[in-house]
């Protein structure tokens, strides 16, 4: 398989208008088409889709499984009191040591997860080497 980049992210929403005004707000993301059950965002190259469906959600139901975003570290309580200011569902991180860097959690309005985080494959990987030594890693030559 020859995989170029990610093409897209797509996420089933409830509430197509809210979910719109959601990711215009928080990520900034640019508004390119609206349809009557669908939109597309514009964000930092990365092409959003939104789809609306009238499914049941489980957000009582919680997961790991999120998309995670960089950012700088200076950026971090910036970034948390912004959040704040736009009332979105926070989430307390798994506790971390400090060479793992730090994340902040969030939902959308339809319980996607998203991470903002400050750190690297590569700052993650030099952690748990030093300190993980039930895991085995597999160096490139």
């Amino acid at each position: 398989m020859n995989v170029h980049s990610i093409n897209h992210l797509c996420f089933s929403v409830t509430d197509l208008e809210r979910s719109i005004s959601f990711y215009q707000h928080v990520f900034d993301a640019k508004l390119k088409v609206k349809g009557r059950k669908l939109a597309y965002f514009e964000f930092n190259g990365l092409w959003i889709a939104l789809n609306q469906e009238d499914i049941e959600r489980h957000h009582h139901v919680r997961t790991y499984t999120h998309i995670a975003f960089t950012i700088a570290e200076e950026e971090y309580d910036n970034e948390v009191r912004r959040l704040e200011a736009l009332e979105v569902e926070l989430f307390a991180g798994r506790p971390r040591d400090d060479r793992d860097k730090k994340s902040i959690y969030f939902l959308d309005p339809d319980g996607h997860m998203f991470e903002l985080h400050t750190g690297t494959l590569n700052d993650r990987l030099a952690y748990y080497k030093a300190d993980m030594s039930h895991m085995e890693f597999y160096d490139e030559s």
